[in-house]
């Protein structure tokens, strides 16, 4: 049986049941490597254990994902946003998640950073003295893992601080510290309200101007800054600001083709979370970029960018459950579970309308079980199947 003879029925806007055919699926080639032209990080999912009371995860089917995107030639950004730090991954299991995928990437060759944040702390205000010295515990699992550090956007910074000086007085610290060059990150509102004046502004371009000032300070201590404000022209902005050694890793998971292909004043490299679900079509348009392939790298990322828009859609810190959707969807795990409970974050039409992007996209690798698994969760939905 071919793909396109692969049907099932689902619902419309009106609970209405329209038959629909699946697509040919689109056969991406593994790289023989990295991309040689920008820097690329997906940042990863977990899968949880369906079986524990408690967050533990699924080591063996968390690891394989893992070793899916190092098979693609794409770095993993361990232990972030997208792996729900702050969204019910608790610091323990955290920590164990960056030991066990940093032995995994020196198994396998694979490029990792790791996220270090605050999370063990109380939520609210405390001493800057304690925010930092929780990032420095965070730092050292890090390293100890062999990853490339990078310096979470945190909650506690954020009610703690007073000003842009203390958010120079934490990282400066930090960064006086590290012995490899460090990412830093910008979380914007829409990812997690609770980082709504980051830098000590809640003027945007004042927060730019202290975070450029902190990056100038300290400038061989900083790799890059990964931006997620979903502004395009902000981004490109802060980007010419940087100083030729600093990387800018676009975050911005509405507009990354144009972002990474750039202009003739510079370009983004990428931290995305978009990555995970569409890592093989990311990896062929980045290795099209590297060949000048300009028609190839826009032909591959254009269907991927509204599956991105529909994940990423407002409430945006909801996008976690779109990216495990697919996974599950994709055959990656053998069930649609998130730790916290996460999977029932988006609604039915919501997740109907992203199982029809991805398989525009060509991003459903097997249709036949895709369809199965769609049925399957369809008809726990109250969907006649």
């Amino acid at each position: 049986m071919t793909s396109a003879a692969v049907k099932l029925d689902l619902p419309a806007a009106d609970g209405s049941l329209v038959p629909y055919a699946l697509g040919e699926p689109r056969a991406f080639a593994r790289p023989a490597g990295p991309a040689r032209s920008r820097a690329a990080f997906a940042a990863a999912h977990v899968v949880p254990d369906p079986f524990s009371e408690r967050s533990s995860l699924d080591w063996d089917t968390t690891l394989a994902f893992r070793r899916h995107l190092w098979s693609y030639g794409l770095g993993v950004a361990e232990a972030m946003d997208t792996a729900q730090r702050g969204m019910g991954l608790e610091w323990e299991t955290t920590k164990e998640l960056i030991r066990r995928s940093g032995a995994e990437a020196r198994a396998h060759g694979g490029l990792i950073a790791c996220g270090a944040g605050t999370d063990q702390l109380e939520p609210g205000p405390t001493s800057l003295d304690r925010v930092a010295a929780a990032y420095e515990e965070q730092l050292a699992v890090v390293a100890e893992a062999g990853a490339v550090p990078i310096l979470m956007a945190s909650r506690q910074l954020t009610a703690s601080a007073t000003g842009p000086e203390d958010y120079a007085k934490v990282y400066g610290r930090l960064l006086g510290q590290l012995d490899r060059p460090a990412i830093l990150h910008w979380l914007g509102p829409m990812f997690d309200p609770a980082l709504e004046g980051y830098w000590g502004a809640a003027d945007l371009d004042a927060a730019a101007d202290a975070v450029l000032s902190i990056i100038a300070e300290h400038e061989s201590k900083v790799d890059g800054i990964k931006v997620s404000l979903l502004d395009a022209d902000r981004e490109i902005a802060i980007r010419r600001r940087l100083p030729a050694s600093v990387r800018l890793y676009t975050g911005d998971d509405f507009n990354y083709p144009d972002l990474i292909r750039g202009d003739d004043q510079g370009h983004s490299d990428a931290l995305l979370g978009i990555f995970d679900p569409i890592a093989p079509a990311a990896a062929t348009a980045l290795h099209a970029l590297d060949e000048g392939d300009l028609a190839t790298y826009e032909e591959v990322f254009s269907p991927t960018l509204p599956l991105a828009r529909h994940i990423f859609e407002t409430p945006t810190y909801y996008y976690k459950t779109g990216v495990v959707f697919l996974a599950w969807l994709a055959g990656h795990q053998r069930h649609f579970r998130m730790v916290g409970g996460l999977e029932s974050a988006r609604s039915v039409p919501h997740l109907v309308r992203l199982f029809q992007l991805a398989d525009a996209a060509g991003l459903l690798p097997d249709p036949e079980l895709a369809a199965s698994r769609m049925r399957a969760w369809l008809t726990v939905q109250g969907v006649p199947q």
